[in-house]
């Protein structure tokens, strides 16, 4: 291991055992395992996970529910052992991943953060020098000698993350901590972690929260069932992650929308969008997509498209001109580019419909095939707010969108 890397994670994978019977007996068991019945099944959980973490690197670990990310955390933190791979780790790692492990609640507060801080691996002498750190960041000096059972939850949540976060170790991990407390405590955590990152602490972190990953982190890993995906900037893991997410959800109504289009497509048949341009992009970039359907009989069409943001759900661009009409029959395929002038990190749903006489709904872009966009903008910084508010997010609506037929 070279001297800056703090964390190395080398081809590990992690399965569980899972019963699929109930064995009363032991006559039954050996019956069993004579017949090659194991009983149980694997669940792999991890599978051939490899990255590195440098020392003063505030690294991200996102991925949906299940995808591994927890036992990825404990594995890194000695709680389970791997079955293939190693993890090294340079320095003293402070791991918090689930708040209030080992809090118990009929000691006081102060016994609390002394039994707690000895979990973590400190001494009585070290917890000293960090004890009021840790009650002046909770805010509950006043209640440090009450029971912890007399605390609300929102001061136990507290106190548990100010253990944790006031550690002095080489490496903090968190796992889903980020929001806890009342506005004011997280703004307090907000600053904390700020500060963390300019002072160079090595920081790992799980999160489901794409903006703490764009914010903080400058490194960061997608995991999906248990492989990597993703790893590198954390701009491009987040909106892969939230990529995934809104096309995954999107998809779960499409069969709902084309129950309801194919009511409507008499005259209109095989309307396809697709994308042209990468699905991230950055201002640099155009937004490119063709449109293509067949008109079965002589009649009226019309072509009309929108930019959504889905955070938001408002729109940021809406074509409304109906100025690409035809009149006969036969396939219909149209280009469209535009250049981004102006843009933040946002996440767009292109929409595209055809219209017919009368404006009616001849077809739309379920959402099955209705591609999804994300704009990057790269030069925000994310930790300053007023250059965030300050940027519009929105596509000009002023700027000239290229269309041609084919």
């Amino acid at each position: 291991m070279t001297k800056n890397i703090a964390v190395k994670v080398e081809h590990v994978s992690k399965y569980f055992k899972l019963p699929t019977e109930s064995t009363q007996s032991l006559r039954t068991a050996l019956v069993n395992r004579f017949k090659g019945v194991k009983g149980y099944k694997e669940q792999h959980v991890l599978e051939d996970i490899n990255f590195e973490v440098e020392e003063g690197d505030f690294f991200g670990i996102v991925g949906r529910n299940g995808s591994g990310k927890s036992t990825l955390l404990k594995i890194i933190s000695q709680i389970y052992v791997p079955e293939k791979g190693k993890v090294t780790v340079n320095g003293k790692l402070v791991s918090f991943i689930e708040l209030g492990v080992g809090f118990n609640p009929e000691l006081t507060g102060k016994e609390n953060v002394y039994l707690n801080g000895a979990m973590l691996g400190f001494t009585t002498e070290e917890i000293d020098n960090m004890y009021d750190d840790i009650v002046d960041f909770a805010e509950l000096s006043e209640f440090m000698n009450q029971k912890l059972k007399n605390y609300s939850s929102g001061m136990q949540v507290r106190l548990a993350f100010s253990v944790a976060i006031k550690a002095q170790g080489d490496i903090l991990i968190l796992d889903e901590v980020l929001a806890v407390g009342d506005e004011a405590f997280q703004r307090k955590c907000n600053d904390y972690f700020l500060e963390r990152k300019k002072s160079g602490k090595t920081t790992i972190l799980v999160t489901h929260d794409m903006g703490a990953v764009k914010k903080y982190c400058n490194k960061a890993v997608l995991i999906e069932k248990g492989l990597v995906k993703a790893i590198g900037d954390p701009f491009d893991v987040a909106n892969q992650y939230s990529m995934d997410n809104v096309v995954s959800s999107e998809k779960s109504a499409a069969k709902k929308e084309n129950q309801i289009a194919s009511n409507e497509t008499a005259t209109v048949s095989n309307f396809q969008v697709d994308l042209l341009s990468s699905g991230i992009l950055t201002q640099k970039d155009k937004v490119e997509f063709r449109v293509s359907y067949d008109v079965a009989n002589d009649a009226e069409t019309y072509l009309v498209f929108s930019l959504t943001d889905i955070n938001r759900n408002v729109w940021v661009y809406n074509d409304n001109t109906y100025d690409r009409m035809t009149k006969k029959k036969g396939k219909k395929v149209y280009f469209y580019s535009c250049e981004i002038n102006s843009l933040n990190d946002v996440n767009l749903k292109l929409e595209v419909t055809v219209l017919g006489p009368g404006r009616k709904v001849l077809a739309f872009a379920d959402t099955e095939n209705s591609p999804i966009v994300f704009y990057r903008r790269n030069d925000v910084d994310l930790t300053d707010e007023a250059a965030l508010d300050s940027a519009s997010g929105l596509l000009n609506r002023n700027g000239s969108w290229d269309i041609r037929e084919s």
